[in-house]
């Protein structure tokens, strides 16, 4: 094995940031977009919990990071509920139409481009285009969660969303960039070009001009007939019609059926221990079961004082035993060749309420298909199913396919934490590696979010971060051939974390947010 070094201009940055740790008496909600946690904070302080005050930012994120979710996307979140001193598991993932034909994915040779290197499909229909979308599954789970465990209307919770939306989305430079790396795909699909490529290009604003607003299609009006005619509008109303309608002319296979019948699901999370904490994860098609065997594998190391390169090594085992037994039980048996459009949200409230939220399109821009009648960005959900026959997660009619999501809540030390992070495959091991320098090391949620990580994956090849020091390099090359790089605003290598933390007695709470990361913000709410 060993070291695998980029070129020094390439691998060196020559700037520091910083996102200090945020520090609340009265909650905090912590998100990759500074505009979703400001509207989060605000029903916090406006008397909203926990749920109410994630459920608005999910919906807000939507409007101001197309590209990462939206209302044609799918998710988990996991709620603690502190009047009941209970862990649950909210799933709205996607679900394979149920008169899907798995004939029409046929195998023609090669690796596919995209996000899990699956074997290459004819005209990467599993990837990009109408047949690679899946009922979504966003608008039932964030509305159930609301309904069970919220205290604010449905009405209220979406109003900051629609006005994003109405007023469009701000073409930062952020944008600019996300938008040039679909661009290829973007083109060819009518309203997604007309949106996201004016002029034939992607936009960028005038010279010393504010950067300019982009109108998402016909997004606003449909967050405003959600408004006015409610969530199952999507499923069973004007909305799914329409919906329904441009689907099916472009030949996708999402009847009205699937949407009537779809339903988020809302059970008790799983539980499993990490030496003095307990760790609540997703269920089912999630990455929740491998963190939790991962940690079993790492809780036969004994750690020091200070993560060193016997624990980085021992990282690396515990993650590659997970990832082995995840590809041979669960699928996914492949290279991570892309990032995801993932995006992870966590919040608390004064009273101890927690929510760790993922939600996602999958690829970035998902399917690359706005629908024209609605402005919604469709999901790509069928690539996470293997196109192999015959596997523990082949594409099948009806079913739910695996995903990476690993939305978790921990409990330790008199402290509780509700953690995540976006970025596929890459996620789970940012989530066990977070999770060993709080339980472990004792580390304070800033201090955890900025210690280096490394990230195995099921790749040949393990990417760590240049800020290890050369003898934890060396070590980990002992045994694995590694990558040494560093973070960048283009998420390709590393997962975006973000956390908030709470005494179990009371106390300041406190947030962080993935420092790398432009927008990403914690915020508390305001007097």
């Amino acid at each position: 094995m060993g070291l695998i070094f980029m070129s020094e201009q390439q691998q060196y940055e020559t700037w520091s940031i910083k996102k200090p740790p945020v520090v609340s008496e009265h909650g905090l909600v912590s998100s990759q977009h500074y505009i979703a946690s400001n509207i989060g904070a605000n029903v916090l302080r406006e008397g909203g919990n926990a749920i109410d005050a994630a459920v608005a930012a999910s919906l807000s994120i939507g409007a101001v990071e197309p590209w990462m979710s939206g209302l044609g996307g799918g998710g988990f979140m996991l709620v603690y509920v502190a009047a009941e001193d209970q862990v649950y598991a909210v799933d709205f993932g996607m679900i394979a139409p149920k008169n899907l034909n798995e004939a029409d994915y046929p195998l023609v040779g090669g690796n596919a481009s995209d996000l899990f290197g699956w074997p290459a499909v004819q005209d990467d229909r599993n990837l990009r285009g109408f047949p690679s979308i899946a009922v979504p599954g966003y608008v039932a789970g964030i509305s159930a969660a609301l309904q069970r465990f919220g205290t604010r209307s449905w009405v209220e919770t979406i109003t900051p969303a629609l006005e994003l939306a109405e007023d469009g989305m701000i073409a930062d430079w952020y944008a600019t960039l996300m938008i040039s790396t679909a661009a290829k795909d973007l083109a060819c699909f009518p309203e997604s070009a007309r949106v996201f490529l004016p002029s034939g290009y992607p936009p960028v604003g005038e010279w010393g001009a504010a950067p300019p607003r982009l109108k998402l299609g016909n997004l606003g009006k449909t967050l405003r007939r959600l408004h006015d005619a409610g969530p199952r509008d999507f499923y069973q109303g004007e909305i799914a019609d329409s919906l329904l309608s441009e689907l099916s002319e472009g030949g996708n296979k999402i009847s009205g059926e699937d949407l009537k019948n779809y339903a988020a699901t809302i059970l008790p999370a799983d539980m499993g221990t990490y030496r003095d904490a307990t760790v609540h994860v997703a269920p089912g098609l999630t990455a929740g079961p491998s963190l939790l065997t991962a940690l079993e594998q790492l809780g036969r190391y004994t750690p020091e004082t200070a993560p060193d390169a016997n624990a980085y090594m021992a990282y690396a085992e515990s993650l590659d035993a997970a990832y082995s037994e995840r590809f041979e039980t669960m699928g996914h048996n492949d290279d991570s060749k892309a990032p995801s459009c993932t995006t992870h949200l966590c919040a608390v409230d004064r009273d101890g309420n927690f929510v760790a939220l993922t939600q996602t399109l999958l690829s970035l821009f998902g399917s690359k298909v706005m629908l024209p009648g609605t402005g919604i960005l469709m999901n790509n959900g069928i690539m996470w199913f293997d196109p192999r026959p015959e596997r523990p997660n082949s594409i099948a009619a009806g079913r739910r396919p695996l995903s990476n999501m690993c939305p978790t809540i921990v409990t330790h030390d008199g402290q509780r934490t509700a953690l995540g992070a976006s970025g596929g495959r890459r996620i789970m091991p940012a989530v066990f590696q977070l999770l060993s320098f709080l339980v472990d090391y004792k580390m304070d949620v800033g201090t955890a979010l900025a210690q280096p990580r490394i990230d195995v994956s099921g790749n040949e090849i393990i990417n760590i971060d240049n800020k290890l020091i050369t003898p934890i390099q060396k070590r980990l090359a002992e045994k694995f051939s590694i990558l040494a790089s560093q973070h960048g605003v283009y998420p390709s290598l590393f997962a975006c974390p973000n956390l908030v933390s709470s005494p179990l007695t009371g106390g300041s709470q406190i947030g962080a947010a993935f420092i790398p990361s432009p927008w990403a913000k914690v915020a508390k709410p305001e007097a």
